[in-house]
C-alpha cells in the first residue's frame, strides 16, 4: 500500500512518499522543501540556479519535520523509526552541525543510522533523508 500526504512537499519523481509492507514503512527519500512549496530554506542560489550557500541547521529541522509528517500521514511515528540512512552533499561541513541537531531530534528513539556524502541531490539541497519505520 502506497501513501501520500499533501501535507509534506511533493515528490520530484514518480514516487510515493511511502509505502507500506508488512508492519514495515518505507519512506522515499525526503528533503528540506517546505510543504506545498519549492522553496527550499536557506539556500542562496546564483542566477544559474547553482548553490552558492546553504543552511544545514534550517534544512535539518525542515527535513525532519517533513519525515515527521509523513510519518504520522501513514499511520506511524518518530518513536517507531528503526532505520535512517543520510545523504549529505558536504560531510566535512555539514555533518557536526548536522550530527548535532540529529541527537536532539533522537533523544529518546535511536535507529539505526548511516550517513554518506554524495556529490549532489535532483534538487539544490544539502540533505536528504531515507528511512524505515514501524506501523502497529
Amino acid at each position: 500500500m502506497k501513501f501520500e500526504s499533501d501535507k509534506a512537499p511533493k515528490p520530484v519523481g514518480a514516487y510515493p512518499h511511502a509505502r507500506k509492507v508488512g508492519n514495515l514503512l518505507f519512506l522515499s527519500g525526503v528533503g528540506p522543501r517546505k510543504p506545498n512549496s519549492k522553496d527550499i530554506p536557506g539556500v542562496q542560489l546564483d542566477k544559474d540556479g547553482y548553490v552558492i550557500s546553504h543552511d544545514i541547521e534550517a534544512q535539518c529541522h525542515t527535513v525532519f519535520n517533513n519525515i515527521r509528517i509523513i510519518l504520522e500521514e501513514s499511520g506511524s511515528n518518530w518513536d517507531n523509526l528503526v532505520d535512517v540512512t543520510v545523504f549529505l552533499t558536504d560531510m566535512k561541513g555539514d555533518f557536526d552541525t548536522y550530527n548535532r541537531i540529529y541527537a536532539d531530534y533522537f533523544k529518546d528513539n535511536q535507529p539505526c543510522r548511516t550517513t554518506v556524502e554524495v556529490t549532489s541531490l535532483p534538487t539544490p539541497i544539502a540533505i536528504e533523508i531515507k528511512c524505515i519505520a514501524t506501523i502497529d
